[in-house]
């Protein structure tokens, strides 16, 4: 039966063909799904600016909405400390009390005096705390609800009395230095809440404005990863990364592979030259014994990686290069990896790296050990170490962060392998330890799913 093809302008007819005949790639698939299911690095970047801005609007609004309720509360106390200690020394008041007839004469005032000081109730009342006025005039001639001195002193507090909550001040009346009496002014802790709403404009434009330079962060963060990375997937560009550093890595073990063999090659013809045939034969002897070894061990492993043996080799003869004494432990019952050849690469390429790099800057004897064997479960235990100064103990917990280096600064990649290492090893399942003296990195890799 013919397959059902649509006409599409420039070859599309041919294209849909084709499209329904040919499976695609697993790569293609891996790619698309992820595509799919993760979208785009440019778009994940976008989402976390704009939550962490999201969070951090909230907090800063609450922040803001706490600093004005403090306030408001600072100014309610401010107020009614000024208001009870200017009615403590009015002479009408220190005069009518602790008089039979004071109520008569001082509630219009206390009225009064609410209305302009914008309180919520003033309360005189005598040296026992019995009211002579008060906001509620049924109340007057009944016990104060409140804290009374024990001490002639102003005194401020939150209490709940008739009027609910509310934060008040009481100051003593005295008059020729005896106490008469005592003036309580009070502000309810609604109407504190009530003074909140006119500064809410202010928090909310605040609110907006860091919300505004956010989000404009953001879709300029979003636009610069995608300039960068075009619409990859977040897998694919540490993908990407992780095949940088594997061509990188295993580029410079070849080379120094490359320019050993030559620089043998070169005095064996040299000495071939001069007659000196048993020497010759030696040195060339001598280079396919050690490179042998290497390989034997490499070969010997049930299921062994032929990536990563060809980094090892061309590790060894860059360890050579470098005058580091260069020791490798393959146990041939060392499972193979959970990971690609290129993360596989990346992970012991960059662990030898630091430790060669380390070795080199340290003092004699310098070496760098290397091993591979089977760990519980059926897992892949990899240990690198060297014989460097090691890392400072204040430095232990970030030596995995991106950009973070104790090699010399302004070098290509510093600050990248570490933290690409425990991003491969962590998305594997599998784990990274760091233990100095001697400074060893062990990597564990969960076993292979039948």
């Amino acid at each position: 039966m013919r397959p059902r093809v649509r006409r599409l302008a420039g070859g599309g007819e041919l294209w849909s063909y084709w499209s329904q005949r040919m499976p695609r790639h697993p790569l293609e698939e891996d790619f698309m799904a992820e595509r799919t299911r993760g979208g785009s690095a440019a778009s994940r970047v976008f989402l976390v600016v704009a939550a962490s801005v999201l969070v951090l609007v909230a907090l800063l609004a609450g922040v803001l909405v706490l600093d004005a309720q403090r306030a408001a509360r600072t100014e309610a106390e401010e107020v009614t400390r000024a208001v009870a200690s200017s009615l403590a020394v009015v002479p009408e008041v220190i005069e009518a009390l602790p008089g039979p007839g004071a109520s008569e004469v001082l509630q219009p005032i206390a009225v009064e005096v609410m209305e302009q000081a914008h309180v919520d109730f003033i309360t005189i009342m005598t040296p026992d705390g019995i009211r002579v006025t008060h906001r509620d005039p049924a109340e007057i001639g009944r016990p104060y609800l409140g804290t009374i001195p024990a001490e002639r002193i102003v005194t401020t507090e939150e209490f709940a009395g008739t009027l609910g909550p509310s934060v008040r001040t009481i100051a003593p009346v005295m008059r020729d230095g005896e106490l008469v009496g005592w003036a309580s002014v009070g502000v309810t802790i609604g109407s504190i809440a009530t003074d909140i709403l006119p500064r809410l404009p202010f928090v909310v434009s605040i609110a907006l404005a860091v919300l505004a330079a956010g989000l404009l962060g953001a879709f300029l963060a979003r636009r610069t990863t995608r300039r960068l990375a075009g619409d990859l997937p977040a897998g694919s560009i540490r993908d990407a990364v992780a095949s940088y550093e594997s061509v990188r890595t295993l580029g410079e073990a070849l080379r120094a592979q490359t320019h050993e063999h030559g620089n043998r090659m070169h005095t064996a013809v040299s000495l071939l030259e001069l007659g000196r045939t048993r020497e010759a034969i030696d040195i060339l002897t001598e280079t396919s014994r050690q490179s042998q070894a290497l390989v034997d061990q490499v070969a010997a492993r049930r299921d062994g990686d032929p990536t990563v043996g060809a980094l090892l080799l061309g590790k060894a003869a860059q360890a050579r290069e470098r005058g580091v004494e260069w020791t490798a432990d393959i146990d041939p019952a060392a499972p193979r990896s959970t990971l690609s050849p290129v993360d596989a690469v990346s992970v012991v390429g960059n662990l030898i790296d630091n430790a060669l790099d380390a070795a080199a800057a340290g003092e004699a004897p310098r070496w760098v050990r290397i091993a591979f064997a089977p760990a519980e479960g059926g897992a892949l235990r990899i240990e690198v170490a060297d014989s460097g100064d090691g890392i400072p103990p204040e430095l232990l917990d970030r030596v995995y962060e991106h950009g973070f280096s104790t090699k010399t600064a302004g070098a290509e990649g510093r600050g990248v392998g570490l933290a690409l290492v425990r991003s491969i090893v962590e998305s594997a399942g599998g784990g990274i330890r760091l233990t100095p003296q001697p400074t060893t990195f062990a990597v564990t890799l969960p076993a292979r799913r039948s």
